[in-house]
């Protein structure tokens, strides 16, 4: 999740001010490295390195930089490890263009090796990179920069925003195919940004670019080319009336329901990055070989671990015990050796009970594995591999995109361990989308009702199991009213006692489980109680809950997924009709450092 920033002015002036500003307003989305390159004439400064934006641009004194035309890039790594080298922008062989990118590009190895063996100078490892010499190889071939776009764009896989410059030259040019391109019209001068918080201090005049178009950025204006046939299209600009904190968080009232809704985007450029892992197989020879496996969390991360453990099971006939880090050491580590393998779970890389399990686990000759959603935390510098979750910055304390991914890894590993079709990970973020379309009047519809009560369950089964424990967690973190998560059977053995008329008790139902929790509804409704069951269309769920959300039809472990949407939607739903900011629960902090 990087971010680019782009400007054309009419005469040379300090841009490097504008630029650094501009990637301070970007930071948001998260990133390990920052550069600026400056065009003037014939003339290419470029400066950047790996950490922080106000320290990279002390060091190298960004703010001087002068020019005509700049880039300015925000990289959160994927292709290359944070360093100076992989930083973005880069140049092309010549050194006489620079461009950069936001995205990922999937055949970036293959790419590599190509423009390698064409003798252009590649000199990291980084996908950015590899955008720029895929317009460079049609440029030295006597093509126009608008038709080396059109054929850049067919030999780049992924889902991405680009923009390149030359030297001597007046204009930028940028692509968009996938990820987030707006540009900016101002007086004497026209920019770019993966966002609009980096425009709108500038220009409340914007152009929204869709997939598969070209803009080419003139001071005096904008063009916007069709990548299909490079037709021109004509697209009015709109003026924003919107203030900035409504803009940084995407016209949502918070960052948590921004962030729900960013799930599906999230999940596909996660896919994407897998399918091109060299991490996932080295995960998966030593999991097949393993004598036993452990997936070790906290929290959310735990619960993810849970479902994990499902699909290893059912979809891969491999067990994998789901453990709370801190009872890992004392029920699993003296049992440990070098046959056993741990996948290590952490939002941020720096939850420290489960880096307590890490350095435990490493002396009893565990081979560990991680998962983060943060390059360079000390989870990923302290296991063997790891593999990232993909979701850029997230604000909100409660995990809504990072749990999600942390399942779909799980998810990813099972159907490979398993050899299903992967093909079918595909539809999971579009069948994301739709849950989030046709929940969400749903849960509005009965989050009055839910809300009056400060005691609820939720319940689930199976693959379901740990979804009931992450909705559970969340309607605890955000509304304060207490929720307990647990299986469905389980109720029955004591719970039970607690129902009343009325109370609300959610089911979270597989859709191959339905028969099983027919009986858990009917055990609440026949003593006044309120069964409330999440899941697919389904007559005996219809004919047997007082009310049902419907899923969109898929699988069972799909199902499972998508059905913890509508209770992050009701757990939001529920805070904010209390009055409190589901951002900032109290007593919570986004990154646990202490035992």
């Amino acid at each position: 999740m990087c971010g680019i920033f782009g400007i054309v002015t009419k005469k040379e002036q300090n841009l490097g001010s504008i630029l650094v500003e501009a990637a301070k307003r970007l930071t948001y989305r998260g990133y390990d490295s920052v550069g600026v390159a400056t065009l003037s004439g014939s003339t290419i400064d470029l400066r950047k390195d790996a950490g922080r934006v106000e320290d990279v641009a002390a060091k190298y004194k960004l703010t001087e930089m002068n020019g005509t035309r700049g880039i300015t890039q925000l990289r959160w790594a994927t292709f290359g490890e944070p360093s100076q080298v992989n930083s973005q922008p880069h140049l092309d062989s010549d050194g006489d263009m620079v461009g950069a990118h936001n995205g990922n590009v999937v055949n970036n190895v293959e790419l590599r090796k190509q423009f390698m063996a064409e003798g252009l100078l590649v000199r990291s490892q980084n996908d950015g990179e590899s955008c720029v010499h895929a317009v460079e190889r049609y440029i030295n071939q006597g093509q126009d920069f608008i038709q080396a776009i059109r054929n850049a764009y067919n030999d780049l896989q992924g889902d991405y925003a680009f923009v390149i410059g030359k030297i001597n030259d007046d204009k930028l040019f940028a692509i968009k195919k996938g990820s987030g391109l707006v540009v900016g019209i101002g007086e004497d001068f026209t920019c770019l940004s993966s966002d609009l918080p980096s425009i709108l201090p500038l220009t409340r005049k914007i152009i929204r670019l869709e997939d598969g178009e070209i803009v080419t950025l003139k001071a005096d204006g904008v063009e916007l080319h069709s990548v299909i046939d490079g037709s021109i299209i004509i697209r009015e600009a709109e003026t924003i009336t919107e203030e900035m904190n409504a803009v940084q968080k995407g016209g949502f009232a918070h960052f948590m329901l921004k962030e729900i809704h960013e799930q599906p985007d999230v999940a596909r450029e996660l896919l994407h990055v897998l399918q091109k892992s060299e991490a996932v197989k080295v995960i998966l020879d030593k999991i097949k070989n393993a004598r036993q496996v452990y997936l070790i969390g906290c929290g959310t991360s735990y619960h993810a671990c849970q479902a994990g453990s499902v699909y290893f099971a059912q979809l891969a006939n491999r067990s994998a015990v789901p453990v709370v880090a801190t009872q890992f050491i004392e029920q699993f580590l003296p049992t440990l050796n070098n046959q056993d393998v741990g996948i290590f779970v952490s939002q941020s890389g720096e939850t420290k009970d489960v880096l307590n399990a890490i350095n435990a686990s490493k002396e009893s000759g565990m081979t560990c594995f991680g998962l983060s959603n943060v390059i360079g935390s000390t989870l990923t510098r302290a296991v063997a591999e790891w593999l990232p979750l993909c979701c850029g910055y997230e604000i909100s304390v409660p995990a809504t995109k990072t749990f999600t991914n942390q399942i779909i890894a799980f998810l990813y590993l099972a159907y490979q361990l398993g050899g299903k079709d992967m093909n079918s990970l595909d539809d999971l973020p579009g069948l994301m989308e739709t849950t989030i379309r046709t929940t969400m009047l749903q849960v509005e519809a009965l989050t009055p009702d839910i809300n009056k009560w400060d005691d609820l369950y939720c319940l689930g089964y199976g693959a379901t199991y740990s979804i009931a424990l992450e909705g559970a967690l969340k309607l605890k973190e955000i509304t304060y009213a207490h929720c307990e998560g647990m299986l469905s059977t389980e109720f029955k053995h004591g719970p039970l006692s607690a129902v009343i008329k009325g109370l609300p008790i959610l089911f979270v139902a597989g859709p191959n489980n339905v028969p099983l929790i027919v009986s858990g509804l009917n055990e609440v409704t026949c003593r006044g109680g309120r069964a409330i069951a999440i899941g697919e269309e389904d007559e005996q769920l219809k004919t047997n809950a007082s009310d049902v959300i419907t899923l969109p039809k898929s699988n069972p472990w799909f199902s499972s997924l998508l059905s913890v949407i509508p209770l992050q939607l009701l757990s939001y739903q529920m805070a904010v009709a209390r009055g409190f900011d589901p951002d900032f629960p109290r007593n919570l902090s986004k990154t646990l450092t202490v035992d």
